[in-house]
């Protein structure tokens, strides 16, 4: 699997369980303000030029916008833990070890 296709499926999944635990939207859903940050780390995502992709803190260009940037770091941090304590260590293997 090509890196920003794993990176995707990454992304959603941390912001997913950000937005259930933190929001409590009806199952398998997501608030507006995570489905919005969702399609904008996409399109970041999608729109980064670097190949390959280095991992978003590491990169000299700061594509994202301040307030999205804050909110990512968030969404990271809190489902980082999550997944730690729940024994997914998987998950973060796949977003740090790449």
């Amino acid at each position: 699997m090509k890196d920003k296709e794993q990176e995707k499926i990454v992304l959603r999944k941390f912001i997913h369980v950000y937005c259930q635990k933190k929001h409590s939207p009806p199952k398998g859903q997501m608030c507006e303000s995570c489905a919005e940050l969702l399609e904008y780390a996409l399109l970041r995502l999608e729109k980064c030029p670097f190949d390959p992709k280095p991992k978003c803190k590491d990169c000299k260009v700061h594509c994202y916008k301040d307030d999205y940037r804050q909110r990512i770091r968030e969404v990271m941090k809190f489902s980082g833990i999550y997944f730690v304590k729940r024994g997914r260590l998987d998950w973060l293997f796949k977003y740090f070890l790449r």
